[in-house]
């Protein structure tokens, strides 16, 4: 069972984990399995989407931080497949709290499949649109590590999108996710400078523009 262009990530996703029968607890490298071909896409958008969700799931950023930094300098090499410890691909989760996240992001997620096709295709498969991506993903994942409020959801957005353009070939979403990503660099440079008083500073103005 792969991610392709004929099934969505969403209906993968659905039927793995609540239609076919799983263990108590579900590993990195058995959800890897999933991915197909577009192993790096595909990973980025799984790691990223906890924290990415409009209430976080606690706990998950620091570690698939690491996670995402390890992929995104390998894709920054040019590697076509990615390279995992065998630790990290035997890290379990419980199948319950799975669960709940992919429940939680599955309305994300079959939106933005509602907009995706094939487009751009270019920056997704050359080396240089990839390199970009990396870069982008590397400094958003070090940002996620970083254990101060505010410093994670939307770099982790960024991730998602950018991740869910690599996995579609749509470079059209990944310039999008490159978007957001230089939207949460300034986020979090202006936490880093101004304090957490900042992200109150950036509600303000969005709200005076909406």
């Amino acid at each position: 069972m792969s991610t392709n262009n004929h099934t969505k990530l969403s209906t993968d996703l659905h039927r793995y984990f609540f239609e076919e029968e799983r263990q108590p607890e579900v590993k990195a490298g058995d959800i890897l399995a999933l991915a197909g071909e577009r192993v790096f896409g595909f990973l980025f958008v799984i790691l990223a989407l906890p924290s990415a969700l409009p209430i976080p799931a606690p706990g998950y950023s620091i570690p698939f931080g690491i996670l995402m930094f390890l992929l995104a300098i390998q894709l920054i090499a040019g590697a076509k497949r990615p390279w995992l410890p065998p630790r990290m691909l035997n890290y379990s989760l419980k199948l319950e709290q799975a669960q709940r996240i992919i429940k939680a992001g599955m309305p994300w997620l079959k939106r933005i499949e509602a907009v995706t096709k094939p487009r751009l295709t270019y920056i997704c498969r050359s080396l240089p649109g990839r390199v970009l991506m990396g870069c982008a993903i590397a400094l958003m994942s070090i940002s996620m590590m970083i254990p101060i409020p505010g410093t994670n959801t939307l770099p982790a957005m960024g991730i998602f999108v950018t991740g869910f353009g690599l996995q579609e070939d749509d470079g059209a979403i990944s310039l999008g996710g490159l978007i957001i990503c230089c939207g949460a660099i300034i986020v979090v440079a202006g936490i880093f400078f101004f304090g957490i008083s900042f992200l109150n500073i950036v509600k303000d103005w969005i709200v005076s523009l909406l």
